[in-house]
């Protein structure tokens, strides 16, 4: 009869998260007091992605089936229920903009012109706002690593001058460690806040194109309203 068989080793399960704790235990430990400034950076930094994250999502609106519906109603002369369709999204900088132009709809060309690029003057700063503070945070939290770094090189060489030989090792080691955490931290918050300004940006000038050509679109519309154009003209 055959025996129990016997149970390989075990293999040791590595804790990722645990990983990590330590890392930025030994950080602090060994960066003195420039990972600290680096982590106000990084709150500063993540604080700001969050928040622009939220208000672009709160001013975004799905522009195609919203301008379709919109310029059906235009076409139809139901100007008041396309003021209340743009007045159901009051956060939309697209909608903003539209019903700018629609409260003046009946005052000719040039005061819906007018109208609608002080609206757009308005709204473009809500969307591009605070997503410029990424690109000076990416270099500050840089430069405390930097500066971390020639803190940590000075401290250990010039310890080592002083210390007995069974000791030099150890210094350097310790100088060498504050060096190295500090210039990894700082550039993994760069990193950070440069990708996500890249996306944010992108995002934000993406908003306001959609805005400007749809202004456009319902500019030239209400135009050729004023102008009789749209007499029995019903399609969307």
């Amino acid at each position: 009869m055959a025996g129990p068989e016997k149970e390989g080793p075990k293999r040791k399960v590595l804790d990722p998260m645990s990983g990590i704790l330590d890392a930025v235990k030994i950080l602090l430990t060994h960066g003195g007091p420039f990972p600290y400034m680096n982590m106000f950076v990084l709150a500063v930094s993540l604080a700001t992605i969050v928040e622009r994250f939220i208000s672009l999502t709160r001013y975004n609106i799905s522009g195609e089936p919203f301008m379709k519906q919109l310029i059906r109603l235009v076409r139809e002369g139901q100007i008041d229920r396309a003021r209340k369709l743009c007045q159901a999204a009051p956060n939309s900088v697209l909608a903003k903009v539209m019903k700018a132009g629609l409260d003046r709809a009946n005052r000719g060309e040039a005061e819906i012109s007018a109208s609608m690029e002080e609206a757009m003057l308005e709204v473009s700063p809500q969307v591009s706002r605070r997503i410029p503070w990424l690109f000076p945070l990416a270099n500050i939290a840089t430069l405390f690593g930097l500066i971390g770094t020639i803190s940590g090189l000075i401290k250990s060489f010039g310890a080592l001058a002083l210390a007995s030989p069974d000791q030099k090792g150890q210094i350097l080691s310790t100088g060498i460690a504050e060096a190295m955490y500090n210039t990894a931290f700082g550039l993994i918050i760069a990193v950070l806040c440069l990708i996500t300004m890249l996306y944010l940006q992108s995002k934000a000038k993406s908003m306001i194109e959609e805005v400007e050509f749809n202004a456009a679109r319902l500019e030239n519309l209400l135009a050729r309203r004023a102008a009789g154009e749209l007499e029995g003209d019903k399609a969307a």
